[in-house]
């Protein structure tokens, strides 16, 4: 038998559609068509992928018999011809979603911390900000201990797994958009008692400042993290987004490999633009000028730029 009827076989065996094969071993469903279609081949670790999932060696993939070779049923797929994660990717978002979230509290109860011990020393005749500092950079520290790994464990499956077969229901998209508006309401309530517990409490600077940013905090991981809950059933924008991340010659697709292009452009320009601002910001920064205290507003100004671009780009209709 050749590769392409072995790979035929192997994918029945797993009641799996090409864009799902396609999923497990990260490239396009027009890369898996063509290599049934014997228009093209795999690349080796491609093939060592494929006898990973099917267990069994690269002599029988690529020039044996692998008719009567049943794989193991770990990613079975369902055949009901209904769309399955079989990737994790729903757990990775939700992961992902706690993580970010969790973080960004955790970052401003450092904020809380700060304003509670304003002003306090634990010592005779140390800095009586210091413990301040201390509660600040560490709430930083401990918020990006969630969010950096988060984001490279994310991107690392984005690069693994480019494209994503929508598979969630519309039931389930309306449950998501309801319990998204429900967090805003929450979170926007959280944040303003915040502002009005602060206004009560005026009179004790420290304690309204650790209620202000505690129910902040409280508010706005409720909105980023149903946010990201949310958006995590936007399969489409995955797909758009990872394309920043995928080898053009993997793209058959004429439509989508100019989107692909475009996407790359478009993220080249922006890196262009805040490499310049970093630039121009160290020099305000360290070589003496009357803007130096005004270093920090080349990267607002460099993130708005970076908007325009994409926004000019969408309606050239160069980045859609």
């Amino acid at each position: 038998m050749s590769f392409r009827d072995n790979l035929q076989h192997l994918r029945g065996t797993r009641n799996m559609t090409q864009e799902q094969l396609a999923m497990l071993l990260g490239v396009s469903r027009q890369s898996v068509s063509k290599w049934e279609a014997e228009k093209a081949y795999p690349e080796m670790d491609k093939l060592l992928n494929i006898c990973n999932l099917f267990e069994c060696s690269l002599d029988d993939l690529v020039k044996g018999d692998l008719t009567d070779h049943v794989p193991g049923g770990t990613f079975a797929v369902p055949s009901n011809g209904v769309p399955q994660d079989v990737i994790g990717y729903d757990e990775l978002m939700r992961s992902f979603a706690n993580r970010i979230s969790g973080g960004v509290v955790l970052i401003i109860m450092g904020l809380a911390l700060a304003a509670l011990l304003e002003g306090t020393s634990p010592f005779a005749g140390s800095d009586p900000d210091a413990l301040s500092v201390v509660c600040f950079f560490a709430g930083v520290a401990l918020g990006l201990a969630f969010i950096i790994p988060a984001g490279m464990e994310r991107a690392a499956f984005t690069h693994e797994h480019p494209f994503i077969e929508d598979f969630y229901t519309s039931n389930e998209k309306k449950v998501a958009r309801r319990d998204l508006s429900q967090a805003l309401v929450w979170g926007i309530a959280l944040i303003l008692g915040g502002v009005v517990t602060a206004v009560l409490l005026q009179t004790s600077e420290g304690i309204a400042g650790f209620m202000f940013f505690v129910l902040v905090a409280a508010g706005t991981g409720t909105i980023v993290r149903f946010g990201m809950l949310s958006n995590r059933m936007d399969v489409k924008a995955y797909n758009d987004d990872a394309l920043d991340d995928v080898d053009l010659e993997g793209i058959d697709d004429p439509k989508l490999r100019e989107r692909a292009q475009s996407k790359k452009r478009t993220s080249a320009l922006c890196g262009i633009i805040m490499t310049s601002a970093t630039a121009l910001g160290l020099v305000l920064l360290f070589i003496p000028n009357p803007f130096a205290s005004y270093f920090w507003v080349v990267w607002p100004v460099g993130g708005v730029l970076c908007g325009v671009v994409r926004s000019a780009m969408v309606f050239l209709g160069k980045d859609v």
